[in-house]
């Protein structure tokens, strides 16, 4: 486990600049958890900006799943291909067990390519474990300060934990 305090904006944009430099993103699943307003898609536009996704980053919140693609980050040594596949899901509105096979997600998730997951336990049954569990807490003592949780639940995610130690 990792865990430490989010004091704003700037501070969430340099830890998803640490997480981006970890070659173990190529192929990760990573659930965020957090109350309406934690910050879940503020870090995952940080994430995916220092990855190189150029353009308008929208929240899935409607759309379930929107598909980014960024180049391979050099960083990370060969490439096995020239982008990097990234989806980003929002299950908070996901109500129905049969839209997962309906929209294609069991494919989505065995495709090669890093899943960012809101609400992850709203698809709790279908969706495949993920390889960290990220979670944003507020303060108490500060409106806009975030506590940030990460847990390693497979090596994948172990890998991602090194790469947040100072």
């Amino acid at each position: 486990m990792w865990r430490t305090p989010l004091l704003g904006e700037a501070q969430t944009q340099a830890l998803a600049e640490r997480l981006a430099h970890s070659p173990a993103l190529a192929n990760a699943v990573i659930a965020l958890h957090g109350d309406l307003g934690a910050g879940k898609t503020t870090l995952v536009r940080h994430l995916l900006r220092a990855l190189g996704v150029g353009g308008r980053i929208k929240s899935p919140t409607y759309t379930v799943v929107e598909p980014h693609e960024a180049p391979w980050p050099s960083a990370w040594g060969a490439a096995p291909h020239p982008t990097l596949a990234i989806s980003h899901f929002d299950f908070y509105r996901f109500a129905d067990p049969r839209e997962w096979e309906d929209a294609g997600f069991r494919e989505l998730f065995a495709q090669p390519g890093l899943k960012l997951v809101e609400w992850p336990e709203k698809a709790q049954g279908v969706m495949p474990t993920p390889d960290a569990d990220l979670i944003l807490e507020p303060m108490d003592d500060h409106d806009d300060c975030r506590r940030l949780s990460l847990f390693a639940r497979s090596p994948t995610g172990a890998r991602l934990l090194e790469a947040l130690a100072p």
